[in-house]
């Protein structure tokens, strides 16, 4: 007697379920992994953001430890209803103070007397290379052609560059006015700010450098002046008493807000607009940093006397979950 064979195999319904069951499971299989795939790339994005906001401070640090003036921002000016020592900007963008129109982040300081990017011997803060440094400033002390700092609002006023102002107006005062603050360590305007708008003459007393005084170490008091004339050019304005005029300016490193990106500015030593002229006008601008959401400059008040500290604050990200915010506060010349 034969026995039945067994029959093997899965019938419809068992194949049914157990196909669901794969489903189910390839599902949270996928479900998992997509959860893992997005932790990654925040973890990834914050990372990245973190390494921006660390190479951003640390490019503005450097630029103020290394610099001998901070031009910006400015001393508060008891005369107005907003603050000129604290400059926020945040995205989307914040309220403006008082009569401001808008509210701008912008710092600027002079380039570093180490920073020689072409590599001639001489540095580029030194424009008529004597071995001194911004000692013969023009009435335009950035040279660049206008009022303050090109393509700047410097006072935090919500105008940049007015352009009824003469270029020589480096406070960017909206008043017309030119050259009111002399270097003589006084607030000769009233503003708040200690020399910050001299004349072409830096020091306004009429004289080649100071009255009186050998500047060059020459063995000559006010040459220009005792020999005759100024010939072709401005003797009051021979700041150096060396024979010429207005030959060194202030070379700047400018940090603002474009948008979200955070943008440096450093004046070079060649023609980089291409006018056959090397002026103010001569920089280069990158990008350090983007996706950024808040930029806090102040010039922190300091007892007279004192060296100028500057706190900065950057933020990057929207989120609070997500952001990143870096703050110190530096010493203005403290690397140098």
């Amino acid at each position: 007697m034969r026995l039945p064979r067994l029959q093997s195999g899965l019938t419809l319904i068992e194949m049914t379920v157990s196909i669901a069951i794969a489903a189910i499971v390839l599902s949270g299989l996928q479900q998992l992994l997509s959860t893992g795939m997005t932790a990654m790339d925040a973890v990834g994005e914050q990372a990245d953001r973190a390494r921006q906001a660390r190479f951003a401070m640390s490019r503005v640090v450097e630029a103020v430890a290394g610099s001998d003036r901070l031009l910006l921002p400015m001393a508060d000016n008891p005369t107005t209803n907003y603050e000129e020592n604290v400059r926020l900007q945040t995205v989307p963008a914040s309220p403006p103070q008082g009569t401001s129109t808008l509210s701008t982040a912008v710092l600027a300081v002079t380039l570093s007397r180490k920073v020689d990017i072409d590599a001639d011997g001489i540095p580029d803060a030194d424009n008529d290379g004597d071995g001194r440094f911004d000692e013969d400033l023009p009435a335009d002390t950035q040279n660049d052609g206008k009022a303050g700092v090109r393509d700047i609002d410097d006072d935090g006023n919500g105008t940049r560059d007015f352009w009824l102002s003469p270029a020589g107006d480096d406070d960017e005062s909206n008043d017309l006015k030119q050259s009111e603050d002399p270097i003589n360590s006084i607030d000769d305007d009233g503003d708040g700010s200690i020399d910050e708008d001299p004349a072409a003459d830096n020091n306004g007393d009429g004289c080649p450098g100071l009255c009186g005084i050998d500047d060059d170490g020459d063995g000559l008091i006010d040459e220009a002046i005792q020999a005759g004339g100024a010939g072709s050019y401005d003797a009051t304005a021979d700041d150096d008493e060396d024979g010429y005029s207005d030959e060194d300016w202030y070379d700047l490193v400018v940090f603002y807000l474009q948008g979200r990106s955070l943008i440096q500015r450093r004046a070079v030593p060649w023609d980089e607009n291409q006018d056959n002229i090397l002026n103010g006008r001569d920089y280069v601008e990158s990008t350090i940093a983007d996706d950024v959401t808040l930029v806090r400059f102040e010039r922190v008040p300091v007892a007279s006397g004192h060296e100028q500290l500057v706190d900065i604050t950057l933020t990057l990200g929207d989120s609070i979950d997500e952001s990143i915010t870096l703050n110190t506060t530096i010493r203005l010349g403290g690397w140098r």
